[in-house]
């Protein structure tokens, strides 16, 4: 009996080993395909991020090519802005004063007809017909010249009674009155001009002197 018990207990023992090495070996297969699995979800995982990497990049490359388009875009509009107004402003500083040129031409034809006038005078009988056309001519001139420099902005400064202002006129002379206040303007040798408020050449003028102070 014990022998037979000794060969049930060896064989149960025996088979008790047989029954670990499997569920070790089972273990260790689970274990292995847990390690698979692991590194399966690691690797798509850093697939996903290689993707969005690649996306990121892309996306940047894109923007930056975009960027140089408009760059470039920009500063071909630049380009052409400054020659345009380059040309503009040649344009403006060589034609500005054609206005006033042909204002003036007609000028000219008034200053041709009065010494045309002046030629038909020489003519007559009368010396004096050729004089007073000649000044008659003169003065339409003149009054023709003012009136176009007027048109263009352009003001004659005649300051006759006026107190000397420096900005505006310049001294010559000056004559002796103890009737006006002193520096008045007496006499105009030379009208200035202006335009706006800017003086083209100030009037050269003769003030008082010996009156009393202003």
């Amino acid at each position: 009996m014990n022998s037979d018990s000794n060969k049930r207990y060896g064989s149960d023992e025996h088979m008790d080993d047989d029954a670990l090495a499997d569920a070790m070996d089972a273990l260790e297969d689970e274990d292995r395909e847990e390690e698979d699995e692991l590194e399966e979800d690691s690797e798509d995982q850093d697939d996903e991020e290689d993707a969005e990497e690649v996306d990121e990049t892309g996306l940047l490359k894109a923007e930056i090519t975009d960027l140089k388009e408009r760059y470039i875009r920009l500063a071909a509009d630049m380009e052409n802005l400054r020659r345009r107004t380059e040309r503009e402003v040649k344009d403006a500083r060589v034609f500005a004063i054609s206005n006033f040129a042909r204002d003036v031409l007609s000028v000219s034809d008034d200053l041709s007809r009065a010494m045309q006038v002046v030629r038909d005078s020489q003519n007559t009988e009368d010396p004096l017909a050729s004089v007073a056309g000649l000044v008659e001519g003169i003065a339409a001139t003149e009054r023709a010249m003012i009136t176009t420099m007027e048109r263009h902005g352009v003001t004659r400064v005649d300051p006759i009674g006026e107190k000397f202002d420096p900005n505006y006129h310049q001294a010559m002379f000056e004559v002796p009155d103890t009737t006006k206040p002193n520096n008045t303007v007496m006499n105009v040798v030379q009208a200035g001009f202006k335009i706006g408020e800017r003086m083209l050449r100030p009037a050269l003028v003769g003030v008082s002197k010996g009156g009393p102070k202003a």
